[in-house]
């Protein structure tokens, strides 16, 4: 065998070793992307089962301070809204 040849079957056993390689590489790499998303979803279900989910009793209590609140608040910006219009129209009856 010459010695060109026996370069040539270097460069060719080296090249397919690489790519084996590139190969292993690449399968450990999806696989840890797996393991990642498979982790992330078991602390997702774990943390889910933590969760305190309230009664319909607490939903509607809640559901009423809301919309009192609600209420309460547009009064005020309707008793302001009513006193800023009350005082620009008597500004301007006294200045015409």
């Amino acid at each position: 065998m010459s010695e060109q040849e026996k370069r040539d079957n270097a460069a060719q056993k080296e090249s397919v070793s690489s790519d084996k390689k590139a190969k292993d590489a690449k399968k450990k790499k999806d696989a840890k992307k797996q393991n990642r998303v498979l982790r992330w979803l078991k602390d997702l279900k774990g943390e889910l089962k933590k969760v305190t989910w309230p009664s319909a009793k607490e939903v509607a209590k809640n559901v009423g301070i809301v919309i009192v609140c609600v209420l309460v608040v547009g009064v005020c910006i309707w008793v302001f809204d009513a006193l800023a219009h009350a005082v620009v129209g008597a500004l301007l009856n006294l200045f015409s």
